[in-house]
């Protein structure tokens, strides 16, 4: 008998990045393994499609891919809310195929309150005017998670904690704490103004859950942080928002990983078995 999976409402889960370095997929796996959830949010830079790569495509990114199809199968409600690192999907915003939809934002009635869901690259001015440094950008901090899966690789043998590299070049930059405190301003400000109670981004990799207060009102502000550095989702269940932090969850960090994860399946046999489980859904 299998474990019996921690019932949610709602899941929102943004940044995984599949197909790069730093994505934690055997985590990801793990946690979605250890939900039912009612409906499902992802919300934006699922697959890294800027950094998207033949020679780097791991079993667990693909198994992760295949959870997700086999979660549409039982009729667990999907959004694929675009973002700007899978913006290729935008000019399919609309699609429907049994309980999946993909989208570039989402509203949604949480209990009388309305939720005002989107990616967020869309208040980047970087991303507006200078796409190709924001790639460029992107490159380099891929670079300098592979440079710190090496220094974890070190830090483990000689009995040391793991350190993320990437959040401590962002947490010590001053222009980046700012663009961080402009962002959540702006969608809050815009939210308020539109009559929203919540508003949920990804995009900038930093988890957050407060209220913001302006002058026209206030506005509940939710970010679900990422799948790279963080490990973080967001969950709404009987009315309450938590952050879920995969590192504080002793009992999902345990979970075995499927062997078909890592060993007797190749991408091409998981890819078909993908593929089949998606058709069967017009069935």
């Amino acid at each position: 008998m299998g474990k019996r999976k921690r019932e949610v409402e709602l899941v929102i889960i943004s940044d995984t990045h599949l197909g790069t370095y730093g994505c934690h997929a055997e985590e990801l796996l793990r946690y979605l393994k250890s939900i039912k959830p009612k409906r499902l949010i992802l919300n934006g830079d699922i697959i890294d499609m800027w950094q998207f790569s033949k020679r780097y495509w791991p079993k667990s990114h693909m198994q992760v891919v295949k959870h997700l199809t086999g979660l549409i199968a039982k009729g667990t409600k999907i959004t694929y809310l675009t973002g700007n690192h899978d913006e290729m999907l935008r000019k399919f915003a609309g699609f429907r195929l049994s309980s999946f939809q993909i989208a570039n934002k989402k509203v949604l009635s949480l209990n009388g309150k309305s939720a005002w869901i989107f990616h967020g690259d869309v208040f980047d001015v970087t991303m507006k005017y200078s796409k190709w440094l924001a790639k460029l950008g992107a490159i380099g901090y891929d670079t300098l998670i592979l440079i710190n899966s090496f220094v974890n690789f070190v830090l483990k043998l000689f009995g040391r904690s793991k350190i993320s590299l990437s959040k401590r070049v962002k947490d010590s930059v001053k222009q980046a704490v700012t663009f961080i405190n402009d962002f959540e301003k702006t969608a809050a400000e815009i939210a308020i103004s539109n009559g929203f109670q919540y508003v949920i981004c990804g995009h900038i990799h930093h988890p957050e859950m407060r209220k913001i207060t302006t002058e026209e009102g206030e506005v509940m502000y939710l970010n679900s942080g990422d799948w790279v550095e963080n490990l973080t989702a967001l969950e709404y269940n009987e009315g309450q928002w938590r952050i879920y932090k995969y590192n504080e969850d002793a009992k999902t960090k345990s979970m075995k990983i499927p062997k078909t994860a890592k060993s007797q399946m190749n991408n091409e046999e998981i890819f078909k078995d993908l593929v089949n489980e998606f058709l069967n859904l017009k069935k």
